[in-house]
Formats: C-alpha cells, sequence, structure tokens
C-alpha cells in the first residue's frame, strides 16, 4: 500500500517550480489530497514484515500457476517414493481394534504390534515383511500428487485472494502480524476443507492397506461405477479434521518463520523453511489425530458393511479406553511428521526455484 500511494503522489509543486533547482524539495507529498502521514509510513513497513505461511516471494509466495503446479507435483512423488510403508504402518495401527500393549510383557506386545502391522506377512522374511507395506501404491499416487498440487499449490492462491479482499479488515482487528498469519492459516483450514474432493483415492488406499480383500478382483472402474457415493463415507469427519489441521499447518509455519523474522521481503533458507514446516506439521498431526483415527474406520469398513462414526467412537471408548483415539500418534510425529516437512519444504523450494526460472 505504501509503495501504491507513494507512486500516485502527485509532483504539482516540484513541477510548478521548476528553477528552484538549488532550493531543497519539498518532501511532503500530496496524496488524493492528503499527506502521508508516519502512521502511513509504519502501516508500510508493518506490511513488509508479514508472516507467510510458505517461503516469501522468492520461494513460492507469489509464484505462478505452472511453477506451483510443478513444485507441488515433485514434491508428492518423492514423498510416496520415500514415505508410503510409514503411511501403511500408520493406517494399520488406528484401524488395529485390540490393545497392543500387554502390561508386563514385552514379548507379547511386540508381537501384537508384528501382527497388527505386517498382517500375513508376520512370520515371513525381511524382504516378504518390506513388500508388505507397499499395498495401495497406485491410488497413493494419484492421491498424494493430487493432493499435494491442491494443497500446496491452491493454499497461495487462496491466501493471496484473502490478502486482496479481507487483508485491512484482518489488519484492523488484529493488528498486522496477526492479520497475515490468520489469513495464512484460514487459507489453509479453507484449502483443507476443499481436499474432500479427493476422498474417493483416500478411501481406496486405505482399503488397499488395511483390507485389501475388499478390493482383490475387483476393476478401479467397476468399484467407482458400484460404489458411487459410497466412497465418500466419512467426508464429514474428513472435513472435521482437515480444517483445524490445516489451519493449524500453515498457521504454525507462519507463526515459527515470524518469530524467525522471515517476511516476504526475505527470502527463507532450506534450514529456516524446515524448522518451520517441523514446527507446522506436528501442531497439524496432534490437532487432528483423534478425528483422524474416526475417519479412518469409518472409510476401513466393508462397502456392505458400513458404520457410523459416533458408533466407532462410542465402541473405542468402551473397548479400547480415550486412549485409542492417539493410536498411530507416536509413529506419525516420528516419521510422517518429517514426511510432511520433506514435502512441505521441497514444495516451497521447488516452486520458488521453477518461479525464478519462468520468471526469466
Amino acid at each position: 500500500k505504501g509503495a501504491s500511494r507513494f507512486l500516485r503522489c502527485s509532483i504539482t509543486e516540484f513541477v510548478s517550480n521548476p528553477s528552484s533547482s538549488d532550493q531543497p524539495i519539498n518532501t511532503h507529498f500530496t496524496i488524493r489530497g492528503t499527506k502521508m502521514t508516519k502512521k502511513d509510513s509504519e502501516k508500510s513497513n508493518n506490511n513488509a514484515k508479514s508472516p507467510v505461511a510458505t517461503s516469501a516471494h522468492l520461494h513460492g509466495g507469489g509464484g505462478k500457476a505452472s511453477a506451483r503446479l510443478l513444485g507441488a507435483s515433485i514434491a508428492g512423488v518423492s514423498e510416496l517414493s520415500l514415505f508410503h510403508p510409514v503411511d501403511t504402518v500408520a493406517k494399520r495401527l488406528m484401524t488395529n481394534e485390540t490393545r497392543l500393549v500387554v502390561a508386563g510383557s514385552m514379548s507379547s506386545t511386540a508381537s501384537n504390534i508384528n501382527h497388527a502391522v505386517f498382517r500375513d506377512a508376520a512370520a515371513g522374511s525381511f524382504g516378504t515383511k518390506v513388500g508388505a507395506l507397499f499395498p495401495g501404491i497406485g491410488f497413493g499416487a494419484a492421491y498424494k500428487i493430487l493432493q499435494r498440487v491442491y494443497k500446496f499449490g491452491g493454499q497461495p492462491i487462496v491466501r493471496d485472494w484473502m490478502r486482496k479482499n479481507y487483508g485491512e479488515s484482518f489488519d484492523n482487528r488484529f493488528g498486522p502480524q496477526a492479520g497475515k498469519l490468520l489469513i495464512s492459516a484460514t487459507a489453509g483450514s479453507m484449502i483443507g476443507i476443499g481436499e474432500v474432493a479427493l476422498l474417493p483415492l483416500d478411501a481406496l488406499k486405505i482399503k488397499a492397506q488395511t483390507a485389501p480383500e475388499q478390493l482383490r478382483g475387483r476393476g478401479v472402474f467397476e468399484i467407482f461405477a458400484k460404489e458411487g457415493f459410497g466412497l465418500y463415507r466419512g467426508a464429514g469427519w474428513t472435513v472435521a479434521r482437515n480444517a483445524p489441521g490445516s489451519f493449524a499447518l500453515f498457521g504454525g509455519n507462519a507463526l515459527a518463520k515470524n518469530a524467525m523474522g522471515i517476511s516476504e521481503s526475505q527470502p527463507a533458507t532450506w534450514t529456516q523453511d524446515a524448522i518451520a514446516s517441523c514446527l507446522g506439521a506436528i501442531a497439524s498431526i496432534s490437532v487432528a489425530q483423534p478425528l483422524d483415527v474416526i475417519k479412518t474406520r469409518v472409510q476401513n469398513r466393508p462397502f456392505n458393511s458400513p458404520e457410523s462414526g459416533v458408533s466407532i467412537i462410542a465402541k473405542l471408548i468402551r473397548n479400547e479406553g480415550f486412549g485409542a483415539f492417539f493410536k498411530g500418534l507416536t509413529p506419525k510425529l516420528l516419521v510422517v511428521g518429517p514426511k510432511l516437512v520433506f514435502s512441505f519444504t521441497v514444495a516451497q523450494h521447488t516452486i520458488a526455484y521453477f518461479t525464478k526460472k519462468f520468471d526469466y
């Protein structure tokens, strides 16, 4: 705003005195009849220090659509290649409905976890166990790449739109710093809610990882034709999980960058992006975990035997206790967390790279 006001300044006084080159130039600028005040100048400086949920301008914050698409796609492919087995482990732990930990018996606990994670390959060789962690890779590829493109490429677009249309309102109500941070977080939350459109691919990926017998012998087109909107089962729980989870992801990332003094005029380094992404990922996973357990179990049910989320919650509390809401949290924080950090950091810097390339 400060820059645009400066460009609109009238230079009438200077033009009307062309012979006064030896006189000091009047430094009061008339902005549509109003002098630029100290408050205007401070507001301009505050805007320059605004926190960002993605990297600064040259790091993906305002890149072209093509750069965002390409960068987010690379992040999705890279993440899938490295972390699909970890995602399978987390999903299988979340859908397991028996107590895994046996008090006073480490061997029984280890055996329970082994069977919960590796299923039929629990007694197999190391190679067999590793191979058992790659079911649903096809659905996973389609889902993960589309999700990352949509999420990491779409959030900056929504954020920029919100800044243009509601930035002043947020600044006036919450202050310049908090206003920009909340816009980043809210844009992330809105994008997270829209992820429900990809739910069928997510549902099929989860079934392939946790209940492959439900898909065995059935083609993709046959499944979509027969199940139809049944593939959107759990949509409400998905929205309930994604809204706070994405808010925490982008909000936590923006808050961390603000604390490190990173702004749109000061690009983030790889290390700073990784630290900020890590804090955002921890916040997102922790906030969304209870609802993620419910969503995963709703999607894990057989096509011909659905169960409501409310029923699952009641049964979970009765049979497993409240701690079951956080089943799979530890592996998600220890391994899935870095997965999100990895993809978020890669997305920001590849978007930055391609933005610079396309600009030249």
